[in-house]
């Protein structure tokens, strides 16, 4: 009978010991992520990522350095990445395109603090709200509301080069979630940062 209780109490332990050990091992799970050391996700932007003074925009206060941004555990089979910048309160609420790239190959694994403040061969550009392929920083009034600058990386199985130059947010997106036709998103990840005129 001890034996037989014993034995119970074996199984049960080892019963509550995997038990642990599969769900230690999913919190251990890999999720893909971006990140950045210029700023924490839903914290404030530096004045530095602002822009500079376009077209003699008061509200354009900074120097256009473009955030370090870096991403790890890639899903098996991405061949590049998109990656927008956008503000959606932007413009009475119709929102800013800040910045539009894509044909990042899979094997690029961020962007060093200014690199895309300008054209660069690790991405393809798009074209912004302002006009251009690169990164342009924000240029929020004062007093309102911080602004959330939403920076989203989309895995997709496009070939790097496969897109054209110059393609809209919504050129861009509209390839890669084609209606009518399978999505070639496998994969999404976000940050925020804020930012409002000081």
């Amino acid at each position: 009978m001890n034996r037989t209780l014993g034995h119970l109490f074996l199984a049960g332990g080892a019963a509550i010991a995997l038990s642990f050990a599969s769900s230690s091992a999913f919190a251990q799970a890999k999720v893909f992520e971006i990140s950045s050391t210029t700023f924490k996700d839903g914290g404030m932007l530096p004045q530095k990522a602002a822009n500079k003074n376009a077209g003699n925009n008061p509200n354009c206060v900074g120097e256009n350095v473009s955030p370090q941004l870096s991403w790890v555990n890639t899903p098996a089979g991405t061949k590049s990445f998109a990656l927008l910048m956008v503000d959606p309160e932007g413009r009475g609420g119709a929102g800013v395109n800040h910045w539009v790239a894509y044909g990042i190959p899979a094997d690029v694994t961020g962007f060093a603090e200014g690199e895309v403040s300008k054209e660069g061969p690790k991405y393809v550009g798009g074209k912004s709200t302002q006009g251009v392929g690169f990164y342009s920083g924000p240029c929020t009034p004062p007093n309102v509301q911080p602004h959330h600058y939403t920076f989203v990386l989309i895995v997709t199985d496009l070939e790097a080069k496969e897109l054209a130059p110059g393609l809209t947010k919504d050129e861009v997106t509209a390839k890669i979630v084609p209606a009518g036709a399978p999505s070639r998103a496998k994969g999404s990840a976000g940050i925020i940062g804020l930012f409002v005129k000081p």
